[in-house]
């Protein structure tokens, strides 16, 4: 128990025997529950799983029959907290990637209710080039830029870490079930904590990647699919935000915006074809470009500004002790 809150550590694993060992040993003596989810492991996690419940009693044991994705395995170690009533639900990987010295950092503000959902931030710190790989960093400040117009939470940096902790309320509020199975599991958690107007903090974490150096190499793949998700994750917060629940005219400026770049794009196609068949570029179409790229840009900025102002509410209070 920490401060008089009961704490559960969700564990996702898959294919993890090399580091769950550590991960379960690292993990403090506060946390109440670890419930460890193994994504149908193919290789010896779960008997290295089994030797750990013998000599902690701390330790929940889930296994998915088939693989669904790490989002899937938080969302079933999210299910079972709220299920047994946990009042905070911290989510570490198996991997040993996460540093529990840092624990403390993520369960303060949520316990001081000063934030109703904390995320480990890895990008705040000067030693996050030097120690994440350089593909990663890039890929997750891209990510990061995207996530914050499609979330709303403009505060919020490194989207895609999955050091985090999220309270009862939250629990038992979104639909967790729903939570997307896979990478972006981050971003739809973000968008689902918007349309709900929860308060979410950062919190400066260290980086560790002890066994992690090749993980990078694989991030570009999965950068197109969360960007497609980004997308629908955009247009569900527009409609279940501002439109289901409270009208913004914000919904107004978007929708223009997008209509003009639109209609922008045929006119841009018909440009180029007639400077391929006739060697020059109509005045009048570039004239009608430059207005329609303009005009749209105006509307989409002012519309991002007002989404700014209906979310600064939402960043948490930095006014916070760290106390364990």
């Amino acid at each position: 128990m920490y401060r008089n809150n009961t704490v559960s550590a969700v564990v996702p694993v898959y294919n993890g025997e090399n580091l769950i060992d550590q991960t379960i040993q690292g993990i403090p003596d506060y946390i109440d529950f670890i419930i460890i989810v193994d994504d149908c492991s193919s290789d010896k996690t779960a008997e290295k799983v089994k030797e750990s419940i013998s000599g902690n009693h701390r330790i929940i044991y889930i296994r998915h029959e088939t693989t669904l994705g790490i989002g899937a395995a938080i969302r079933t170690g999210y299910i079972w907290c709220r299920d047994h009533n946990a009042d905070i639900a911290v989510v570490m990987n198996g991997d040993f990637s996460m540093n529990p010295e840092d624990i403390p950092n993520l369960l303060d503000p949520i316990v001081d209710n000063h934030a109703d959902y904390t995320k480990g931030n890895r990008l705040i710190t000067g030693e996050a080039w030097q120690k994440l790989p350089h593909i990663r960093y890039f890929g997750d400040s891209v990510l990061t830029l995207m996530t914050k117009i499609v979330s709303g939470y403009w505060h919020v940096t490194d989207s895609q870490s999955g050091y985090t902790a999220m309270s009862k309320k939250v629990l038992h509020l979104i639909p967790i079930e729903n939570i997307h199975h896979g990478y972006g599991y981050q971003n739809d958690i973000l968008v689902r904590l918007n349309i709900y107007n929860f308060r979410v903090m950062d919190i400066s974490i260290n980086p560790e990647y002890r066994a992690l150096e090749n993980r990078g190499t694989r991030f570009h793949a999965i950068l197109f699919p969360v960007s497609l998700l980004l997308l629908r994750l955009f247009f569900r917060r527009m409609f279940q935000k501002y439109v289901v629940r409270d009208f913004h005219p914000l919904i107004f400026f978007y929708a223009m915006g997008i209509l003009i770049l639109l209609v922008d794009i045929p006119i841009i196609i018909r440009l180029f074809l007639q400077w391929r068949i006739t060697g020059f570029i109509p005045t009048i179409n570039t004239l009608a470009i430059l207005f329609c790229t303009f005009t749209s840009l105006q509307f989409i900025l002012f519309a991002m500004l007002f989404d700014m102002e209906a979310n600064k509410e939402l960043k948490g209070n930095d006014n916070h002790t760290h106390s364990c």
